[in-house]
């Protein structure tokens, strides 16, 4: 009879949670939750809906799914499960798509089939449309590794349709008989250019003109296209700037010169993330072929933020470059997320992505064994890395737990993903085959927050503030990287070492950690904890120094990080000194980079730039029209921190100090 009381009670109980959840979200009471993900408005009917639906199966995964250590190790404060509401149906994380191959064959949405293009104009709305098609097959980002190399052939096709019509227009067809087949013209024959001289001018001035059309409505498609689950934008990602074709560099220009001209009232657009890749011998030197598009990158990036910077010449990101393969350069998620390596061999970017990653509170561990509690005046390091282990453990089993839900799913439940051969092979996949053989290509990364509040409360002082801290702080994380490494061939798994993103989970550990500790000074007297290894973002210290600190940092995160600085005064101003900076992050073998810097507008007139409380265009004040303030949160922006961020990023966008070039 007791153990039947204890069973109801046990329901009662779980019935009670899950009833508070949903009045939460239909009475708005719980913003944490419903600004979780900063573009996904949560008090809409369909944000809303959507958080009925993961808030439930985060609940039932916690319940019924997860291992019990696992579990244990979320109430500890110490593993934190992402994306937990995916976790029970097996969906994945992110994938780079192979534009080249679903634009040259053609594919299939599930509802009717899509020919090939034959101009740039159709080929980047099929972008569009490929990238809306497969956000929901899986729970993360959606990425073009090498878009301009993908779209290049497009407008070839273009160029070739004007050439053709030239010819005609101005009489020049009897010259060219002899260019019958397709294939014929190119933009980069100047031999047509000296022979038929009208007809070249003519179809070079359409084609630009028709491609940045085609970049204006891609731009435009993926900012409006609310179409992911729950009304969301898709997290779309695009990488270019290496190919050297006058038709790739015509989709480089074009992209560029579409951001600046901005949304249809000359908005910043928040999609797509943009990177640019940076590479020594292509546009990194004034007589390398595009570094013209390199400083238009530049340009763009102080007036619209995006694009952030991708090093391809970091040594982490050279180990499989083929300059003769561009699927092998390195490219990246909006986020940071990398994938580049795989120990079976696919050794390129595109047709796989990461699949799920677990991220450690190492504060809580540098709090148990170090100073700052005043239980002991010398950190205890012999504890700390025993338990550290131990909770790299329990992530570990979390990731490969969830691997074989994700191993086990049959082709059809990722539908178009594997259909359609976006993730390599899936094609030759039927309907009901398991996908693990596929998957397997992908990644497992174990992520972590906090390094800067960890070596505070293990040492006193953060690894920007002394060098034999920053010494103690590069040994973690190359402790971790080696225990990723050895685990990867333990389990013949990719297994990698994330510098976690942290816009949901910034301050969901700080506020636990802060009920049990209270307010330490340096570590938890903050609302959020410091984002992966960064360098904390209210330290005093110069853009240079802040670089130099990190760039170590990012030789040793294999599954992706990111650094950026805080730019001090208005970036449009100063582009020399934006130059200079993303110019020495380079140098110094950041992997990832970007720089931050305001950008306000003034719905009243639209003004755009530095905004106070009060508008210098218009004067306007903050308290009668609304002032759209654009800030970066974990690679992405996001419409409105103010109204859009959880209270912790807010804090940490409040707290950000603005560096001096």
């Amino acid at each position: 009879m007791a153990l039947l009381n204890q069973t109801f009670t046990g329901r009662d109980t779980m019935l009670d949670e899950v009833i508070q959840m949903g009045e939460e979200i239909i009475q708005s009471r719980n913003l944490e939750v419903l600004r979780e993900n900063a573009n996904l408005n949560g008090e809409s009917f369909s944000g809303k809906m959507s958080k009925f639906g993961s808030e439930y199966a985060r609940w039932y995964a916690t319940h019924f799914i997860l291992p019990k250590r696992v579990e244990q190790a979320i109430k500890d404060n110490i593993v934190y499960v992402h994306d937990l509401d995916q976790y029970a149906i097996g969906t994945t994380n992110c994938i780079f798509i192979p534009f080249e191959k679903l634009l040259r064959e053609g594919f299939n949405t599930g509802n009717g089939s899509v020919r090939p293009p034959n101009s740039i104009m159709t080929a980047m709305a099929l972008v569009a449309i490929i990238f809306q098609s497969q956000q929901n097959s899986q729970y993360g980002g959606v990425s073009a590794n090498k878009l301009d190399f993908d779209l290049a052939p497009y407008v070839a096709k273009s160029f070739e349709k004007y050439f053709r019509k030239g010819l005609e227009y101005f009489e020049e067809g009897a010259h060219g008989a002899e260019l019958a087949g397709n294939g014929d013209v190119s933009m980069s024959r100047s031999d047509l250019q000296e022979r038929y001289p009208k007809s070249f001018k003519f179809a070079l001035k359409e084609t630009e003109t028709e491609t940045l059309q085609a970049a204006e409505s891609l731009i435009h498609n993926l900012n409006t296209m609310s179409s992911r689950a729950g009304g969301q934008i898709p997290f779309t990602s695009i990488n270019y700037g290496t190919c050297t074709s006058p038709e790739g560099q015509m989709v480089i220009n074009s992209l560029l010169a579409a951001t600046m001209r901005g949304l249809g009232s000359g908005e910043t657009p928040i999609f797509p993330i943009q990177i640019f890749k940076c590479k020594q011998g292509v546009n990194q030197n004034p007589d390398e072929p595009n570094y013209g598009l390199f400083l238009k990158a530049v340009e763009c990036s102080a007036k619209r933020l995006y694009p952030n910077f991708a090093n391809l010449d970091a040594p982490l990101n050279l180990m499989h470059y083929d300059p003769s393969d561009p699927d092998t350069e390195f490219a990246t998620m909006g986020c940071r997320t990398r994938v580049l390596a795989d120990r079976f061999g696919r050794n390129h970017l595109s047709g796989k992505g990461n699949l799920s990653f677990n991220t450690l509170n190492l504060v809580k561990l540098g709090l148990e064994h170090g100073i700052a509690l005043g239980r002991r005046t010398e950190a205890d390091e012999r504890g700390f890395y025993r338990e550290l282990t131990h909770y790299m453990d329990i992530a570990l089993e979390g990731l490969l737990h969830r691997f074989n839900i994700q191993a086990a799913q049959k082709a059809k439940a990722s539908d178009f993903m594997m259909r359609e051969g976006v993730w390599e092979g899936g094609e030759q996949l039927g309907p009901e085959d398991a996908v693990g053989e596929l998957l397997k290509h992908g990644s497992l990364s174990i992520g972590f927050i906090g390094l800067a509040e960890c070596m505070k409360a293990m040492y006193g002082k953060h690894h920007g503030e002394d060098e034999t801290v920053y010494q103690k702080a590069y040994e973690l994380i190359s402790y971790m990287r080696d225990y990723c490494d050895r685990q990867s061939d333990i389990h013949n798994l990719n297994i990698t070492l994330f510098a976690t993103p942290a816009e949901g989970l910034s301050g969901k550990f700080t506020k636990r950690d802060r009920a049990v500790y209270g307010p330490i000074p340096g570590v938890v007297d903050r609302e959020y904890y410091t984002n992966s290894f960064h360098i904390p973002v209210y330290y005093n210290i110069s853009a240079a120094k802040k670089i130099e600190l990190e760039a170590k940092f990012h030789g040793l995160c294999n599954a992706g990080a990111i650094s950026y600085i805080e730019l001090n005064g208005n970036a449009r101003n100063n582009q020399s000194a934006f130059l200079k900076i993303v110019q020495y992050a380079l140098q110094q073998q950041v992997s990832y980079f970007s720089i931050n810097h305001p950008i306000d507008r003034c719905s009243a007139c639209g003004f755009e730039g530095i905004i106070g409380a009060t508008c210098p265009s218009c004067g306007s004040h903050e308290n009668d029209v609304h002032i759209r303030r654009l800030r970066r949160v974990t690679g992405y922006l996001t419409g409105d921190y103010q109204t859009r961020f959880n209270a912790a990023k807010q804090a940490e966008v409040r707290d950000r100090v603005k560096h001096d070039a």
